[in-house]
């Protein structure tokens, strides 16, 4: 006597793209004000050493420098421009 055993099939990856690029755009759609943010607080951070502006609410420690902000202001910007990239489809570029 011979028992098979049929494991329901997964569903591929294809099927479950919608939804992912659902999620992708979402969080890009949300990065892009986090860098608008973070971008802010690099240039109030170079105002504040240049004394045209008052004084910078981190006063120290490792976000306290202007270089820390921008680039994570560009790094949070090229995050959001990949994730659009993939929501919007491969055969799309992101605009």
């Amino acid at each position: 006597m011979r028992v098979r055993i049929r494991f329901a099939r997964r569903p591929s990856i294809a099927i479950r793209r919608g939804r992912n690029q659902r999620i992708a755009l979402v969080v890009a759609a949300l990065l892009t004000p986090a860098a608008a943010i973070a971008a802010a607080l690099g240039l109030w951070r170079i105002a504040a050493d240049l004394n045209w502006a008052n004084s910078f609410a981190i006063p120290s420690g490792a976000f306290s420098h202007w270089q820390v902000w921008l680039a994570a202001a560009a790094g949070l910007q090229f995050c959001s421009r990949v994730l659009n990239r993939y929501g919007k489809g491969a055969g799309r570029a992101a605009s």
